[in-house]
């Protein structure tokens, strides 16, 4: 374990990524995500409307190998002009 996190790598570790309803918006973050993690199986991404509809938050649980690794998911998502949040 590293001092600088509590996380023991290898984990699965669930990424929480909101932003504007749209057909794509999965599909652009599992794209983000998969240039860090691979290929992420379907089963592993889930999906929630807001109350409106007008946003969605999804759940990606990705099988995180280390802190960096993280941390460059975290930052590809961020910058992204569609993600409103990253948790």
């Amino acid at each position: 374990m590293s001092d600088d996190t509590l996380l023991e790598f290898p984990c699965d570790f669930p990424l929480k990524v909101m932003g504007r309803k749209a057909d794509d918006f999965a599909a652009l973050v599992v794209e983000l995500v998969e240039n860090h993690a691979g290929p992420i199986p379907a089963t592993r991404v889930r999906e929630r409307l807001s109350r409106d509809g007008n946003f969605v938050a999804l759940t990606v649980l990705v099988r995180a190998d280390s802190k960096s690794q993280l941390d460059a998911i975290y930052t590809e998502l961020s910058a992204h002009e569609r993600v409103l949040m990253v948790l």
